[in-house]
């Protein structure tokens, strides 16, 4: 079988419901969903809509309630927790709105520790996190701590974490939600780069400003997929769908 055709993800019929005593909350519903390797999607959508509860089960943080997801040709859904945690480390690099670096740890450590739960060898990890931070253009930071850095760079070591580790994907959750425009645009545009240099990325954002820099929009709404639409279309969908661009 020619696996070069198959999806990097596939997503069959996914739901997810949150129980509680008094109700269950649907967060999604009947989720059909395929990324190709070296794609760049955004996921979009109003609060409440379900894009980090699709972030959390693309990522492997979360299980769905039913439906399959098959990541690189594997069913990883019903892996046991710590199979799930081996193969997140390995295929998958996350991208979060508040940045999530160790305070106590150098740039050079946060981006370091990944590799280090993955069993990698010393001079290999140096490596890709010299690498990685050369490529963010932050390598000049390595030895400084989080709270020595702008909230722009922060995102930046972010993103070297991310990449860091050669994942099959990087999965952005409002990458720029904590960033002035300035510093959100430039993020905006390392991840093109990365895009443009063979990264597949599947962003969430609530803003129709950045799906322009996806491939194809995905926008969800009650936790079902009611538009998809490629590169061109994406703001004039999204507006159309309630949502009005900024200028």
């Amino acid at each position: 079988m020619d696996t070069s055709a198959q999806p990097l993800i596939r997503l069959d019929s996914v739901t997810k419901v949150f129980y509680t005593d008094e109700v269950e909350t649907h967060a999604l519903a009947g989720i059909h969903l395929e990324i190709t390797k070296g794609e760049y999607i955004a996921i979009a959508g109003p609060s409440g809509c379900g894009k980090s509860t699709l972030l959390s089960i693309l990522g492997l943080l979360d299980s769905p309630t039913e439906g399959k997801y098959v990541l690189n040709g594997r069913e990883v859904a019903s892996l046991p927790m710590s199979e799930r945690a081996r193969v997140r480390n390995r295929e998958i690099g996350f991208i979060f709105q508040s940045f999530n670096l160790i305070g106590d740890l150098t740039v050079y450590e946060n981006v370091e520790l990944p590799l280090t739960y993955r069993g990698m060898k010393a001079a290999e990890r140096k490596q890709r996190v010299m690498a990685a931070l050369e490529k963010v253009g932050m390598s000049h930071r390595a030895k400084h701590l989080p709270s020595q850095l702008s909230g722009g760079q922060q995102q930046r070591v972010a993103v070297a974490r991310a990449v860091a580790g050669s994942p099959a994907i990087l999965l952005a959750d409002e990458p720029t939600g904590n960033l002035d425009s300035k510093n959100g645009e430039s993020v905006m545009e390392l991840l093109h780069e990365l895009h443009r240099e063979g990264a597949t990325i599947c962003m969430v954002t609530h803003d129709p400003r950045y799906a322009r820099h996806s491939e194809r929009a995905i926008h969800l709404f009650d936790g079902r997929i009611v538009e998809e639409d490629g590169r061109g279309s994406a703001e004039k969908e999204l507006e159309e769908s309630g949502f009005k661009m900024q200028h």
